[in-house]
């Protein structure tokens, strides 16, 4: 729904118009490939893959390639990510149309676009006045912990978290310790319960 929304609102404009729609994160590599599009316009939560990843993936296959995300998770803590990842801009889904639009414009016109809090906060940390401890816990975990973090937080045990995301158990037992550790946590069942704590809070 919302991207039929989305879709009608771009395509009202009299310069704009959408040339391809994916409802999953394994579509869109080729989709891609077969539309060429100027920007892509992405979510965070998609039903087979986190968005991050596919980010990742289409700066390797199509580096330049302008990504814009729009989604209802919290900026504070997925803006950043997702510039990291070669994304060029955040809205979150509440925002409405117009700053939807506004962000579309922005990225298509080579900027980046982010609140203008977000803004000042990159801009902080880029100039070194934010240490690292006075950071938020959650900041301090790298994409893929924070994916094994929300996988954790679904209901997902070791092995179905490393079947998903294609890793060794091994490696997602290291991954969950080094996320115990960042946020301080002394046990396994201590840090499910943060996790689904955490999920059920982004709902």
């Amino acid at each position: 729904m919302m991207r039929e929304g989305l879709a009608q609102l771009i395509n009202n404009e009299a310069d704009l118009m959408v040339c391809g729609e994916a409802g999953a994160g394994r579509e869109v590599p080729e989709l891609v490939a077969k539309t060429k599009p100027d920007l892509l316009i992405a979510d965070i939560s998609l039903p087979d893959k986190n968005g991050l990843e596919v980010i990742k993936d289409l700066q390797a296959l199509h580096p330049g390639l302008a990504v814009l995300v729009i989604s209802m998770h919290d900026e504070s803590l997925y803006a950043e990510r997702v510039l990291r990842a070669g994304g060029r801009g955040y809205v979150m889904k509440q925002e409405g149309g117009k700053k939807i639009m506004t962000a579309i414009r922005q990225v298509l016109s080579g900027q980046i676009y982010v609140s203008e809090k977000m803004s000042a906060k990159i801009l902080e940390s880029f100039s070194g006045q934010a240490a690292e401890t006075s950071r938020m816990p959650m900041e301090n975990l790298s994409d893929r912990e924070f994916e094994v973090l929300q996988l954790m937080g679904q209901g997902k045990g070791t092995r179905e978290i490393a079947e998903q995301l294609g890793l060794s158990v091994k490696t997602v037992d290291a991954h969950r310790a080094n996320i115990k550790r960042k946020l301080s946590l002394k046990t396994g069942p201590e840090l499910v319960r943060y996790a689904v704590r955490w999920v059920e809070a982004q709902k």
